[in-house]
């Protein structure tokens, strides 16, 4: 199973090595890329002015975050949290320098910026010469994100793993690795070639069994109404309703 944590912070400014600090962190959690409605979220006392600027972005005030706990008193469960997966990130950098920096504060290990997958880039790549902040590639996506009239970090990260979801192949995603015949008798692992693009769908047959259906909805009523894994699906509870 891999395990990966879409991750987004909020802080009291641009630069962590000036004395800024995280003010908000918001991670959703994914299992082979599907969301499975685990999150952690937490607002945070930085011990440090909000700047202006910073306030117009996400709107958490000095007084609103005076009675938060500081980073230390939630560094334990937040790394506990994150440490065994991969961090799926908008502009890794920033964020990881900016944990790091409350890491070493706190003698957390280290994160490794290699180590993440960085949105940004892969956007950058994926359309190069377009716009690629969040808000961008929703309109690209036909992703809603009309909640966000403030950047906020849990909100983001959910936002951000319906991008990413996208990124990699949208919610067909491992759908293509079957191999595919070319022409001259080789294969091709994505099937792009003229002869498949060519070639007419065939309906799949389904494998599950009544045992694993039942499963499988057993296992999506304990993710509870709202879980992320529902809005894929294109399913609404009655208590979501």
């Amino acid at each position: 199973m891999l395990r990966e944590i879409v991750l987004d912070t909020e802080t009291t400014g641009t630069d962590h090595a000036k004395g800024d600090r995280i003010v908000e962190i918001g991670c959703v959690e994914l299992l082979n890329h599907i969301p499975t409605g685990k999150t952690y979220h937490v607002y945070i006392n930085p011990e440090f002015p909000v700047h202006p600027g910073a306030l117009a972005v996400h709107g958490l005030s000095n007084e609103f975050l005076a009675d938060k706990p500081v980073f230390a008193a939630i560094a334990d469960e937040f790394y506990d949290f994150i440490r065994d997966g991969r961090l799926v990130i908008h502009n890794a950098p920033f964020d990881i320098g900016f944990i790091n920096a409350e890491f070493a504060r706190t003698g957390h290990p280290q994160l490794n910026l290699p180590d993440a997958v960085d949105t940004l880039i892969m956007a950058r790549r994926k359309h190069p010469g377009a716009a690629n902040n969040l808000d961008a590639l929703c309109s690209r996506y036909g992703i809603d994100n009309s909640k966000r009239t403030k950047h906020g970090a849990l909100l983001d990260s959910e936002i951000l793993a319906e991008v990413y979801i996208e990124l990699i192949g949208g919610r067909q995603v491992g759908f293509d690795l079957a191999a595919q015949p070319m022409k001259g008798g080789g294969s091709s692992a994505r099937g792009d070639t003229d002869a498949s693009r060519e070639a007419k769908p065939r309906p799949m047959i389904s494998r599950l069994t009544d045992e694993e259906r039942a499963a499988h909805a057993a296992f999506i009523e304990q993710l509870g109404a709202n879980a992320l894994w529902r809005e894929y699906l294109g399913e609404t509870s009655p208590e979501a309703s």
